[in-house]
């Protein structure tokens, strides 16, 4: 028809289940310490254990492995309260999410620190740097937090940045193939965050302009990143 107008397609943020299982962890060097650690609870060299790196490394991903083999209870740190501390401990097993500088309840951590050892029981914290690197207020529990054992996730090696990008895709049902795993390898930033961004970049513009996901599109997406 004369003078009608395309309608433009729109990009739906539909929800993508990431898989968090221990067969769909990717194994890696920079992994292999904090994979180690949850694979030999309970042996844990304490009772709790800090995992510290960037946004993206894995973390949450090991800590429900571990939550799933341990019937660990989960909460976010900034989250938790002194009143709440006995019923997240209640099946002898927690972990405590993205712990923050300033974004968590000082005394509520110091008494789930007590309780726990108290009890005998597990914690796993996640954070994205050392508490070392926090201004706490509470002597004792800066003292704690220090002393607890920390594995470190590295930044990822050659073959984890592959396989991060080609898991990304699956995850949100995208059909990749090797010269777009190549390209983004040699065109986006070597980190966690950036892998995540760029395989939700392409997926919205490929939805929203109704063309497969190729080097072709990623190329025109990122010419100017």
């Amino acid at each position: 028809m004369a003078g009608s107008v395309q309608p433009r397609q729109l990009a739906l943020a539909l929800p993508h289940e990431e898989k968090l299982t221990r067969d769909d962890f990717l194994e890696g060097p920079a992994n292999e310490a904090a994979l180690a650690l949850i694979d030999g609870w309970p042996d844990w060299p304490n009772r709790i254990m800090l995992l510290v790196g960037p946004d993206g490394s894995g973390k949450s991903h090991l800590a429900a492995i571990w939550a799933e083999s341990a019937g660990a209870r989960a909460t976010a740190a900034h989250a938790l309260t002194a009143e709440t501390v006995p019923t997240a401990l209640a099946t002898g097993a927690l972990v405590v999410e993205d712990l923050r500088p300033s974004d968590f309840d000082e005394r509520a951590m110091f008494h789930l620190m007590n309780l726990a050892r108290q009890d005998d029981a597990f914690v796993l914290i996640t954070a994205r740097i050392p508490p070392s690197a926090f201004e706490i207020e509470l002597r004792d529990l800066r003292s704690r937090l220090r002393a607890v054992p920390t594995v470190t996730l590295l930044p990822p090696d050659d073959q984890l940045f592959r396989g991060l990008i080609v898991k990304f895709c699956a995850d949100r049902q995208m059909s990749v193939d090797e010269p777009l795993v190549s390209y983004l390898c040699n065109r986006i930033e070597r980190s966690y965050t950036a892998v995540r961004q760029a395989v939700e970049l392409l997926d919205t513009e490929a939805l929203r302009l109704g063309r497969p996901v190729t080097r072709a599109l990623a190329a025109e997406l990122l010419r100017d990143a």
